[in-house]
């Protein structure tokens, strides 16, 4: 089930790259003499990626967070089953929370660079 979620993920952030991306439609059409609003292309560009943005960060967060409980979980599962084995179990837990927290900083990264790059 842990791979489904990853790959899920990885797809929604890709497809999240590919949307920021692409060249954003004019939104509205121009008429100035009803007062409808019209939204330029850089502008809706922009939009696109704040929202992408936004959106792999969350996704994100949120897996990280969801494996962080459950390193957390299993791990002191473990070290209440067998006491003697506090130590290994410990610094399998930490090497695990830091896999998870680079994953996550990477997605900031990511983000970082639809938002300045793209």
């Amino acid at each position: 089930m842990n791979r489904i979620i990853v790959r899920i993920a990885a797809v929604l952030m890709l497809s999240l790259v590919f949307f920021a991306i692409a060249k954003p439609q004019t939104a509205y059409a121009a008429d100035e003499t009803e007062g409808i609003v019209v939204m330029s292309d850089e502008s809706s560009q922009i939009h696109s990626k704040a929202w992408a943005a936004g959106i792999v960060i969350a996704v994100a967060a949120g897996a990280g967070a969801i494996s962080m409980g459950l390193v957390i979980w299993k791990s002191v599962e473990g070290i209440a089953r067998q006491p003697e084995a506090d130590g290994k179990i410990r610094t399998a837990m930490m090497l695990g929370l830091v896999f998870v927290e680079t994953a996550i900083i990477y997605a900031l990264i990511v983000a970082i660079l639809i938002i300045f790059v793209l």
